[in-house]
């Protein structure tokens, strides 16, 4: 196969399945398998052997393998990373603990902090300081880390991170403790906070450099064993990693910084949306992810999505902001909830139903599933009320018994309020859409945008049974579904390029006098080389495309704000420019600005990313044309609150036009797209269905 016809494959693991999505000469071919919780890569070897199998595919054909994983996250949240200890300033071994001092649960005495990854007795001070400028006043005590060399190793700790105060303007004695450790203890894994997270507020740096050597171990092994399978079974290409900021990265360096692959799975799926933005002209999207285990919503302006570098994991009160632990990577900013087809329901003291966080996962999966599930989880309420077809789950690769499905309903929820089996099971879908109406409201309105001019875009196996329900309750009134939603992740990975982020703290006033647009471009440039040595190592030959962002404030807040920067070099008027720029920022997000006070800048931030090629536009759609149903099937009316007999179309036999009138229902191997009576759906010239409030 000649070297620009080689297939390239895209790997997502998620929390129940493992997606799988390969692409050569333009052609897609999707499959999606049981995730295996215990031991990941066996998952994704069984999904690689059937798309090839599928496919007819050699391992000499691919030319491009993308994985994006939860491994680390699962780590994190379960508490089964290595044992790991920390090194800090002395003075400041509790900084980690004390974290931000204030409670995030105001009224409830019960309230649980997220316990740190680190013990107290494994968080060791040296002496050493830098002040604020990067100068040094005390030297690095190379005696007292030498000294902690044989109680690391009594200890059994298998990783350290090292964290001293101001490293992230001069990292110099977090290298050389480094330097120390590693001739001593050869097989350590360190992690340096200057440079897995160069940014000022010690706090997020060190949990950010903790929960990085935390997890280095265990996705060092995982990815090792993946990489090493995949070689003994042919596979020569490349192996890329998704990283929770949208950009592919290079095996190693995602060894060495695996703390920024936790959101890879949803950057995928919100980088699918983008594309789709972009090819379809929608200024405005609501992009909408729903999987076995969670609900991931993201906003999408003229083509691009919200991007943030703060990000909590492993929350204790799971959706509620500041109970978890804090990292400051690139991320894609999206808000995820406990909203998946596993989500379990059940019903509580006060007689309400609950649905979630929990999940039934893979294992043992929902009761539906007839792996030993007891509890009812969405997919049992969506099979009692008829959207999917017990026979065709998963292509028919699993077989979901409707009885099981329909008992677990009857005896958690339908029991304890006295309702009917449809009834309870249409309480659980109305609860799990309603979670996820509210996440998309209060996450919309934290970041001043409106959501009923969208275009909602949903992908993941459970999204298009939910979309136009969700999209209903939100004033939404189109839904665009895309060829291959139920790996809709995976297909994303196909899209991102190779890019690295690149974050600096360095404070700069914008007062006349003070703003040195010399210093601004040196910082930069540095940031730019760093940057093109890790994309290029990727993608070589790529054009590469920057993007530049400022963290600003007003002199004398806590908080900043994130601001895009323009290109070019800067220069002594760009002053004027990055107040307007900031000022502008800051009344979309506040609604007004603050006469007379100076505006300062904490930290500079450049995104490199080989450029993509662009997407053909959208053609216009053309009339439409009748379509043809291959049965139908009762499915439950939210209307008239009963089973109705609907006209069941498969995707495979739909055209572009084709037109199909709600109430329907369109079937394919990875999902379902329920099409309510106040809908109609049509095929784009893109392939993607449409569904439009009629």
């Amino acid at each position: 196969m000649a070297e620009m016809d080689k297939a390239r494959l895209a790997v997502d693991i998620g929390g129940t399945f493992t997606d799988l999505a390969l692409e050569v000469k333009g052609k897609r071919t999707s499959v999606k398998v049981l995730t295996t919780p215990r031991a990941p890569e066996e998952g994704v070897l069984t999904g690689i052997a059937e798309i090839l199998r599928h496919t007819g595919a050699k391992p000499a054909d691919l030319g491009l393998i993308i994985h994006g994983t939860t491994l680390a996250t699962n780590a994190i949240i379960e508490r089964k990373g290595a044992k790991t200890a920390l090194i800090v300033t002395e003075g400041f071994r509790d900084s980690i603990e004390m974290a931000f001092e204030h409670r995030f649960e105001q009224y409830d005495i019960f309230m649980q902090k997220p316990p740190p990854l680190v013990p107290r007795d494994l968080r060791f001070g040296v002496p050493e300081r830098l002040d604020g400028r990067g100068n040094v006043l005390i030297p690095l005590d190379e005696e007292a880390v030498r000294a902690l060399a044989p109680r690391i190793a009594a200890a059994g700790i298998e990783a350290v991170a090292i964290g001293y105060m101001h490293a992230y303007l001069d990292g110099k004695h977090e290298q050389r403790t480094r330097d120390i450790l590693s001739k001593l203890l050869p097989a350590l894994s360190i992690t340096l906070s200057s440079e897995v997270s160069p940014e000022i507020r010690e706090y997020e740096r060190w949990s950010t450099a903790v929960a990085n050597a935390y997890v280095q171990p265990v996705m060092d092994r995982y990815l090792g064993r993946l990489d090493q399978a995949l070689r003994d079974q042919g596979f020569t290409c490349p192996l890329f990693m998704m990283t929770s900021g949208g950009g592919l990265t290079a095996l190693a360096t995602a060894r060495k910084f695996p703390i920024r692959l936790v959101e890879s799975g949803p950057a995928g799926g919100a980088i699918l949306a983008a594309a789709l933005a972009r090819q379809c002209g929608l200024a405005k999207v609501l992009s909408f992810d729903m999987g076995g285990t969670t609900a991931k919503i993201c906003l999408i302006d003229d083509g691009e999505p919200q991007h943030s570098r703060t990000f909590e994991v492993a929350r204790q009160y799971r959706f509620l902001k500041g109970s978890g632990l804090p990292l400051r990577i690139p991320v894609i900013e999206m808000v995820e909830i406990g909203a998946g087809g596993g989500s379990i329901a059940h019903v509580d003291s006060l007689s309400r139903i609950n649905v979630g966080p929990e999940s039934a996962g893979a294992e043992p999966g929902p009761a539906s599933y007839g792996r030993g599930g007891t509890a009812p989880t969405v997919t049992d309420a969506d099979v009692v009320l008829g959207r999917i077809d017990p026979g065709y789950f998963a292509g028919g690769t699993i077989k979901l018994s409707p009885e099981k499905a329909g008992a677990a309903v009857d005896d958690a929820v339908g029991a304890a309020l006295g309702l009917k089996r449809l009834d309870a099971a249409f309480g659980v879908s109305e609860i799990v859409e309603e979670n996820m109406a509210n996440a998309a409201r209060v996450h919309a309105v934290e970041r001043g945008k409106e959501l009923q001019n969208r275009t909602m875009i949903a992908f993941g196996g459970a999204a298009p049974i939910h979309a136009a329900r969700l999209a209903e309750k939100l004033g939404i009134s189109r839904v665009l579904v895309p060829e291959g939603a139920g790996v809709g992740s995976a297909v994303g990975f196909l899209m991102a390029p190779v890019a690295y982020e690149v974050v600096r703290s360095r404070y700069v006033q914008l007062d006349h006098d003070k703003f040195d647009p010399a210093f601004v471009n040196r910082l930069f440039a540095e940031m730019h080389a760093e940057a093109q040595a890790v994309v290029k190592a990727g993608a070589p030959d790529a054009r590469l495309v920057a993007t530049r962002t400022a963290d600003m404030r007003y002199r004398g807040q806590g908080h900043e704000i994130t601001v895009d920067l323009p290109a070019g070099e800067f220069n002594a008027g760009s002053r004027e420019t990055l107040i307007k720029l900031y000022e502008e920022g800051y009344a979309a997000t506040f609604g007004r600005t603050i006469p007379g006070l100076g505006v300062e800048i904490m930290n500079w931030t450049l995104r490199l990313a080989a450029a993509q090629p662009a997407m053909p536009k959208c053609p216009p759609q053309p009339a439409d044309k009748r379509a043809e149903a291959r049965g139908r099937r009762p499915v439950y009316d939210p209307a008239d609150q009963d089973m109705m007999d609907v006209a069941v179309y498969h995707r495979a036999d739909l055209s572009i036009g084709s037109h199909v009138p709600g109430p329907a229902i369109i079937a394919e191997d990875e999902t379902t797209t329920i099409v309510p009576k106040s809908f109609a759906a049509r095929l784009s010239p893109i392939g993607a269905i449409l569904l439009e409030k009629v």
